[in-house]
């Protein structure tokens, strides 16, 4: 298997981030190795031409910016999203069943389910706790061994199972976690892995979002390792495309990268795309950087241009009847244009021309997928952000296979294909 150091910082990158507060903490991480200064939207910001910075907010949504030593006139934008469909606790997540502790779950996203049986799962989130001194403090919790599983019904109790059997997620996704008295509870195991990766000896829980996950690795697969497979393909692959090609440009440009939290629940949140989020930032950059107004803002945005990247489904060896004739996207053929002419994809044919030439210009394969007529359409934060902010927008992603599965794949040249589009995007200096 040939060394990739890219790739090898993609697999690092899905291993360490398990929910969208861990992919942000680790994005912001590299930003500050990079340079980059956090802003905090609480306070007031002084920013200069030429800086580089970045803000978050709800520690699971992030903006950063990459700002010109030229009058602010124009942004290369990347957007892309930090969750991923999965199985989250309930508040009050304790169940006690035939002599077992499990966990009570509520499906995240439009998940797959089958594939969550008979995985090995980790828990990871954020928990809120009160410290001896009475602060509040939230903290990230991963808990990387297998600590809890779905165990499926044997066949021989379910002589339907491989007949197209419905899944009740209330029923039967509950985990068991662990085997032991009624007295058992979720509290005293949270504390004793908080002291253990944050030395919160007395701190009390008050509150948490947690979510089980996939322990087993990432993985280059195949015979000439052609192919990635992990969890949170959909859409971790694309934070990070995008913070590689912002880190690699020739920062002489302006550029922003917006990783937003809650796409895979529509978006509708103050640090999700049909939120305030990005348009917040941005307004407050212009303000300082250009010149100040509405106008101006707008002048701003009209002269930008947004890439929504979030991967597409891949033409599919076993099932390649459920693609147009004409649109299946191949593994390792490039990035895919998504096209929809109900809007449920934000491109148009000046933005997948503008994209067709930045892939031309950068020696990278290019294809197009648009979904069958007589099939539904997903959706990106493309449409959302166009319709929010104004910008003119289009929607490109890798092509993978087992889109909202516990495990998806992808194929692994890709990840350097979609990075030199975009990176030529970031460095480009006229967008129209």
């Amino acid at each position: 298997m040939p060394h990739d150091p890219t790739l090898e910082r993609l697999l690092s990158f899905l291993q360490a981030s398990p929910t969208p507060w861990h992919a942000t903490a680790n994005m912001a991480r590299r930003l500050e190795r990079a340079g980059y200064r956090r802003l905090e939207e609480t306070q007031a910001w002084q920013l200069a031409p030429g800086e580089r910075v970045y803000v978050t907010r709800n520690d699971s949504s992030i903006i950063a910016l990459q700002l010109p030593d030229e009058p602010l006139s124009a942004l290369r934008m990347l957007g892309a999203h930090t969750d991923s469909p999965g199985l989250r606790l309930k508040p009050n997540a304790v169940l006690h069943q035939q002599g077992w502790l499990q966990l009570g779950v509520e499906v995240y996203g439009g998940a797959l389910l089958a594939p969550w049986f008979d995985r090995d799962l980790g828990l990871a989130g954020r928990v809120h706790v009160r410290r001896e001194d009475g602060r509040l403090q939230g903290v990230l919790l991963n808990v990387e061994r297998p600590v809890a599983i779905v165990p499926s019904l044997a066949i021989h109790l379910d002589r339907e199972a491989n007949n197209g059997r419905a899944i009740n997620p209330q029923t039967q996704m509950a985990p068991v976690l662990l085997q032991g008295s009624e007295e058992a509870g979720l509290e005293p195991l949270l504390r004793r892995w908080l002291y253990e990766q944050h030395g919160l000896e007395t701190a009390e829980v008050l509150d948490f979002e947690l979510a089980l996950y996939d322990t087993q690795p990432p993985a280059r697969v195949g015979v000439n390792s052609e192919l990635i497979a992990s969890a949170r393909l959909d859409n971790l692959l694309s934070c990070f495309i995008g913070l590689e090609a912002l880190l690699d440009s020739d920062g002489r440009q302006g550029a922003v990268l917006v990783a937003n939290d809650h796409e895979e629940v529509g978006s509708a949140s103050a640090c999700g795309a049909q939120g305030p989020f990005l348009g917040d930032v941005l307004r407050r950059v212009c303000e300082q950087l250009g010149t100040p107004g509405e106008e101006s803002f707008i002048r701003l945005i009209q002269a930008s241009r947004m890439i929504s990247c979030d991967n597409a489904h891949a033409l599919h060896p076993n099932f390649a009847d459920k693609h147009d004739a004409a649109h299946g996207p191949a593994i390792n053929g490039g990035p895919v244009i998504k096209v929809n002419a109900n809007q449920r994809y934000a491109t148009n044919s000046a933005t997948a021309a503008m994209f067709r030439e930045l892939c031309r210009e950068a020696g990278v394969p290019v294809q197009t997928f648009v979904t069958r007529a007589d099939m539904g359409c997903g959706s990106t934060i493309g449409p959302i952000t166009a319709t929010e902010l104004g910008v003119p927008t289009l929607d490109v992603g890798v092509a993978q296979w087992g889109m909202h599965s516990i495990r998806e794949t992808a194929g692994s040249r890709d990840v350097a294909h979609l990075i030199r589009a975009l990176k030529a995007f970031v460095n480009r200096p006229a967008l129209s």
